[in-house]
């Protein structure tokens, strides 16, 4: 896994990097990042006035050069007005990388000292918080590739891998190595047998792995055989269906 100190290095470079290569480029480099991850995209004119992902991070680019020139009060000031404006939220202290999307965007939250790699997809929902009251690093740390999905936490100052997907709704409170998927609370990791070899990043929330469903499917195949041995007869077998639904008795609320 890639260190904090590699990763800051990394951050710095992409700053500096979005610093040069002036303002109009980097807009026109968030609009065809845009386009080329939200398939609802139909054009450049519609992405540069619809967004509300993408002014949020044009704001806080302008609002992070005026926390590094130690111009606080007005960086928060008009980080609250951003807010306002888009209903995301995120700290002009935080470092981010080039390329960064945020698709939809409402409730979306990043704390001060929150780290994003490049070409990392947020969707609505998502909150990159700290989990303690003293100063210093204690928001996330993510790597290059990273897509984390709707309504998930990722919580403390803690690393998730390059590459790596957070699944909805999953809370992370430790590392990630890179190349895993995380589903669950607390998010169970899963890493990936193979390493990606695509450059696009991994978008496909269909596929997510049942971590409390394969423990459970082995527990009863476990079972199942210490009944064989003890000659123990089964009263029905606890399965779903064919069509993947459990069936029982009256179940209303």
């Amino acid at each position: 896994m890639e260190n904090t100190s590699s990763l800051n290095i990394t951050n710095t470079i992409s700053q500096k990097e979005s610093g040069e290569m002036g303002l109009i480029k980097m807009i026109l480099e968030d609009i065809r990042c845009a386009i080329q991850r939200d398939p609802a995209a139909r054009n450049w004119f519609e992405v540069l006035f619809n967004y509300a992902g993408l002014h949020a991070i044009w704001l806080y680019r302008v609002n992070h050069w005026l926390w590094t020139h130690k111009i606080y009060f007005p960086a928060r000031l008009f980080s609250q007005i951003a807010r306002w404006l888009t209903g995301i939220e995120i700290h002009p202290g935080a470092v981010i990388g080039r390329r960064f999307f945020i698709d939809h965007g409402m409730g979306v939250v990043i704390g001060e000292t929150a780290e994003v790699g490049n070409d990392v997809t947020l969707y609505h929902g998502v909150t990159l918080g700290g989990v303690s009251l003293e100063k210093g690093k204690r928001h996330p740390t993510l790597g290059d590739n990273v897509v984390v999905g709707a309504g998930a936490k990722v919580l403390g100052a803690i690393e998730i891998g390059t590459g790596s997907r957070i699944g909805a709704n999953a809370v992370v409170v430790k590392p990630v190595p890179p190349e895993s998927v995380v589903v669950g609370i607390p998010g169970q990791i899963v890493k990936r047998s193979e390493k990606r070899t695509a450059d696009q990043p991994d978008l496909h929330h269909d596929r997510l792995p049942d971590t409390l469903g394969q423990t459970l499917q082995q527990v009863v195949a476990r079972l199942n055989q210490l009944e064989e041995q003890m000659h123990v007869h089964q009263n029905g077998q606890i399965e779903p269906d064919p069509e993947g639904y459990w069936t029982g008795s009256d179940f209303s609320i």
